[in-house]
């Protein structure tokens, strides 16, 4: 019992650097008193002594706010970061080295009995805010973006954003991004809001759709003029230029030479 309290103290130094002292742990850290009460409660409850292991499950969520069902497995060093609003479900099973921040849910979406709620394997970061609904998956080493709400399992290393939450697209590679980079560069920022560390992947399909037209328009240009070096005629007019101006007044001046830009071969 106290090697995995000195384990669960640990734990908040290597993933708190707020926290300052054994003392300020042990007394202040409503995470930490959450999961110890739960380990009383799950005793209890494995030992069929259902109604007191709720009570005390009970005082533990008034006492610290987070709402840990006595039925639920949780893991070695799991750490819950502020704790305020934290519930976790009666079949969900955490492994080791997981945290997770304030206002997080790990729920279910079914009234039958059963595996209902959400398994989550080691060293599983879930942020603040997050919903992690029913009996899915959240594979080792998988992120949960703040807000999130996840329904569906995540493979091995994913980060997953968004509602319903969506794994997040490799980062596209320099060569790829080379002519928004420029642009970004030239305007103080990316119009697009589009970069290769944004965790959106929508954004990011955005991003591959314009580098996919940048490429098409440099290979036609690169084919008028082969065409003409042979004798032809073709690509007499240039492409139509967009004017941004017609869109209306709603854009910045910043906004609409950025947009500008966004088709100008030249950059």
């Amino acid at each position: 019992m106290f090697e995995r309290i000195k384990e669960d103290i640990q734990s908040v130094f290597h993933r708190d650097p707020a926290a300052r002292n054994t003392f300020e742990v042990l007394t202040n850290y409503p995470g930490l008193h959450a999961i110890w009460f739960h380990r009383l409660s799950h005793r209890l409850w494995r030992a069929n002594w259902r109604w007191l292991a709720r009570s005390l499950s009970t005082f533990s969520r008034w006492a610290t706010g987070v709402e840990i069902h006595p039925g639920a497995k949780l893991g070695r060093r799991f750490f819950i970061d502020h704790g305020m609003g934290v519930v976790i479900g009666e079949t969900a099973e955490i492994g080791d080295n997981v945290t997770l921040y304030h206002g997080v849910t790990l729920g279910g979406t079914s009234w039958s009995a059963g595996k209902r709620h959400p398994t989550l394997e080691d060293n599983v970061v879930i942020g603040a805010g997050a919903k992690i609904l029913g009996p899915i998956t959240m594979h080792k080493g998988v992120k949960v973006g703040s807000n999130s709400v996840v329904v569906k399992d995540a493979p091995e290393g994913a980060t997953v954003v968004g509602i319903p939450g969506r794994i997040v697209m490799p980062s596209a590679s320099k060569e790829q991004n080379g002519h928004r980079a420029k642009i970004a560069r030239k305007y103080g920022f990316d119009a697009y809001a589009i970069s290769d560390e944004n965790p959106d992947p929508v954004a990011n399909a955005i991003g591959l759709m314009l580098d996919h037209v940048h490429l098409i328009d440099t290979k036609v240009e690169e084919m008028c003029k082969e065409i003409n070096n042979m004798g032809g005629s073709v690509c007499g007019k240039s492409l139509p230029t967009l004017e941004i101006d017609s869109f209306g007044d709603h854009l910045t001046t910043a906004e609409k030479e950025s947009a500008k830009a966004s088709f100008d071969p030249q950059i």
